[in-house]
């Protein structure tokens, strides 16, 4: 006679903490440059990693820039990813956005408006767009939330 199993069934909670920020700028800077006055302001350390590959309609394989740095110790994570390859777009629908800066605080440290205003402040930056996550929806969104 074969003994039956137990099943245990194990609840995952979601919170809203493992939940990412965007932002859009516009700024006419290099991203290299970019990288270094926001690594000034926020007192982190952006460097160039593997660049976001996407293959577009007609089978070009497209290079968008990234610079990401980690704060080991809070979990912290901030991604400065190019909006533009030539003339392609990331995200197509924000076509006047140069750059996207993505904050991921689990420890929730950094408020969204304070973040909002702070960006405002550096001198590159033209303008700043707030991304809703719940609203917003592009194709290749799926590259910049991993």
């Amino acid at each position: 006679m074969k003994s039956s199993q137990k099943i245990t069934r194990i609840q995952l909670k979601i919170s809203k903490d493992n939940e990412f920020v965007l932002f859009g700028l516009v700024s006419s800077e290099p991203d290299y440059i970019l990288s270094q006055i926001i690594n000034k302001k926020f007192r982190i350390s952006l460097k160039n990693t593997s660049p976001v590959s996407i293959t577009d309609e007609t089978g070009c394989e497209l290079s968008f820039s990234r610079f990401s740095h980690i704060n080991d110790s809070t979990g912290t994570s901030y991604n400065l990813f190019s909006n533009r390859c030539g003339n392609n777009f990331l995200l197509r629908k924000l076509r006047n956005v140069d750059y996207i800066f993505q904050l991921h605080d689990p420890e929730n440290e950094n408020s969204v408006d304070s973040l909002n205003t702070a960006l405002k402040e550096i001198e590159a930056v033209n303008a700043v767009f707030p991304i809703d996550l719940n609203t917003f929806r592009d194709k290749n969104l799926k590259y910049l939330i991993q």
